[in-house]
């Protein structure tokens, strides 16, 4: 009985992102900010977000507002970033780390109706050695803004509204209402074979 009382609010909410992911079968994306980690010359897509994350000494983060249906088509933070030369001038303090982060604002097409997106800047975050990628961010990139959901809206101010909103392919200033696409929901379907497993084996048992 326990494991379906777990399962059961997995699969609910699991079922709710799908529903909320369906839609028309025409391509359409989503305005947002990613959040980006670099591995060396790459940047791969971060597997948790920027209030989690808690970034190692040396470490670069990237973040890049534009418009892409999931994960897998997001567009990367632009131009050459390590660590050795965003920090060049930021000396080492002991109890602290230092961590580097690439802001890159995205393109005119990419940007919400009568904004224009700021030149790409980086810069170099002294925060304590626990601090998370977001507490870094909030140091050199103020104002941040965050939706109810504690979704990145905006950094720097920009852009001043919005957040999140589809768009449909081909119109990156034409937002629509909707909710997150199912890439960017990716993972779902484990959570709903996972969640339907687990009640099925607990049923199973109880009439063998």
């Amino acid at each position: 009985m326990t494991a379906v009382r777990r399962a059961v609010p997995l699969l609910l909410a699991a079922l709710t992102l799908c529903a909320t992911a369906a839609g028309p079968a025409a391509a359409t994306g989503y305005r947002y900010w990613s959040f980006w980690e670099r591995d060396g010359v790459r940047w791969t897509y971060a597997t948790q977000g920027p209030s989690t994350a808690r970034p190692a000494d040396g470490s670069v983060e990237g973040f890049r507002f534009a418009v892409s249906e999931d994960s897998a088509d997001a567009s990367r933070p632009r131009g050459t970033a390590d660590f050795a030369t965003i920090c060049a001038d930021t000396p080492a303090v002991g109890g602290r780390k230092r961590v580097g982060l690439v802001v890159d604002f995205g393109t005119t097409a990419d940007a919400p109706s009568g904004e224009r997106p700021p030149a790409r800047r980086t810069a170099c975050a002294v925060v304590s050695e626990d601090a998370t990628t977001a507490e870094a961010l909030a140091t050199v990139a103020k104002p941040l803004r965050y939706d109810t959901n504690a979704l990145l809206c905006a950094i720097g101010g920009y852009p001043a509204r919005g957040c999140g909103e589809k768009v449909a392919a081909g119109a990156g200033s034409s937002p629509s209402t909707g909710g997150p696409s199912l890439g960017l929901a990716a993972g779902v379907g484990v959570v709903v074979v996972v969640a339907a497993g687990a009640v099925w084996q607990t049923r199973r048992r109880r009439h063998a």
